[in-house]
């Protein structure tokens, strides 16, 4: 006899524990990909590598990273979330440990670029998304906009420990610590995160009743994620959360959080000195995203998207003339925006996803968004290293993507109205035998 879920009487609801593990995952994560922007020189160094080689394998991994979130997000209906999380985490941790004895600028390729980018893309915003959807139909907003914070503040609040290990000890035993580490967090997520309410036999935070049951309507996870692009392809809509997410990416993780410690560095600011600032970064994003997030359950998510992109372009035009050897005070202005503003897109962008696209294929379609962010992150990564290589400044590349905000911001807009549907062919498709 099947016995129906019933609403949890514990004081603390498990959607609040499984919320913990998945934080766990994601700023894990989101600190193995961190250890990129402040390698890079020590590798050069001691390897004799070009910033073009670096720079490279960094685009393959930001590519990679987004490339396989809709993919994953199918994986992670099929398969299970644990199943897939713990995999990834296991995938980063070997291939971790095997960067400290690499001597071939492939081996950097395969290891950073490949392996893991595509662990790390298994733990993206998509894991957030689809965590926050199963296990909270109360408090969505605010719940993804935690996961949020925590995937780009374990980005960037770590940077300044690799730094000084990069310095200290040296990069290898940065990269070293970061294999224990993601090693650790496998075995944590195995033991603890669970796939869905009805696992335990409880409902989401703030039901009442039962979600309605799931069908299958794909034969395999990739057919779900092809199937769902499809589909989304043919509306407005997503292209226009598409492009503003590319620019998203473009201009966060390919711009700033992969170049800015270099950058600060032609200025004769030490490199810990910059990698703390991103530091600061981190912790103003916690408080952007999460207040992000509250405000998305409670205002058109248009318009707010329009804002950060506006303001973003206007806070990059200034980046150049603010760089100097030492922290001056306009610099630390620059740096609390950007911290507030740095994913508070990612809220309204998967409240958009699911107003669009509904609860069963919002996951999906924000993954294929999300891999729109990466590329437009791997793409920046490697515009703004030809421009440093070619002028020998990143003036042009703040420039470039202070021009791309601007257009995002009036994407945004374009976006149709909320209660405006959607209309597709829901076609089904054909399952295994």
């Amino acid at each position: 006899m099947t016995t129906q879920p019933v609403p949890a009487r514990r004081r603390l609801h498990p959607a609040w524990i499984v919320a913990v593990v998945t934080l766990g995952a994601l700023v894990a994560g989101a600190a193995f990909r961190s250890s990129t922007g402040v390698l890079l020189e020590p590798i050069e160094r001691e390897l004799g590598w070009s910033r073009a080689t670096t720079s490279g394998a960094v685009s393959l991994n930001l590519v990679l990273y987004g490339v396989v979130a809709p993919f994953a997000a199918a994986l992670m209906e099929s398969w299970g979330v644990r199943k897939v999380v713990t995999i990834a985490l296991a995938v980063v941790g070997i291939a971790s440990g095997m960067t400290i004895v690499m001597t071939q600028p492939w081996q950097l390729w395969l290891l950073w670029g490949l392996l893991i980018g595509t662990g790390t893309g298994a733990m993206a915003l998509v894991l957030g998304a689809i965590v926050a959807n199963r296990w909270f139909d109360e408090r969505r907003g605010l719940v993804t906009g935690l996961f949020s914070a925590a995937n780009a503040t374990g980005q960037l609040i770590f940077l300044p420990l690799i730094a000084a290990a990069a310095e200290g000890p040296g990069w290898r035993y940065a990269a070293g610590v970061t294999a224990v580490l993601a090693l650790l967090m496998a075995a944590l997520v195995a033991v603890f995160l669970r796939d869905r309410p009805a696992d335990i036999g409880t409902l989401p935070y703030g039901a009442t009743e039962p979600p309605p049951p799931e069908v299958r309507r794909y034969a395999n996870p990739a057919s779900q994620a092809l199937a769902v692009l499809r589909r989304a392809s043919r509306t407005w809509p997503f292209w226009a959360l598409v492009l503003t997410f590319f620019v998203c990416g473009w201009s966060t993780n390919g711009l700033v959080q992969t170049h800015f410690v270099s950058a600060a560095h032609d200025h004769g600011m030490p490199a810990t000195t910059a990698a703390g600032l991103l530091a600061v970064v981190g912790i103003f994003d916690l408080v952007g995203t999460v207040a992000s997030g509250w405000l998305t359950d409670r205002m058109d998510s248009r318009y707010l998207l329009a804002a950060y992109y506006g303001l973003r372009g206007l806070s990059l035009l200034t980046v150049h003339e603010l760089l100097a050897s030492t922290v001056q005070p306009a610099l630390w202005v620059f740096i609390v925006f950007y911290g507030l503003d740095w994913v508070a897109t990612v809220p309204p962008t998967v409240a958009l996803c699911r107003q669009f696209y509904g609860s069963e294929d919002s996951g999906v379609v924000f993954g294929w968004t999300y891999a729109s962010h990466m590329i437009g992150a791997g793409i920046g990564a490697s515009v703004a290293g030809g421009i440093r290589e070619a002028t020998g400044s990143y003036h042009g590349a703040w420039i470039v993507a202070a021009g791309l905000c601007v257009v995002a911001c009036v994407c945004a807009l374009t976006i149709p109205r909320r209660g405006a549907p959607v209309r597709f062919e829901m076609a089904m498709e054909p399952s295994d035998p």
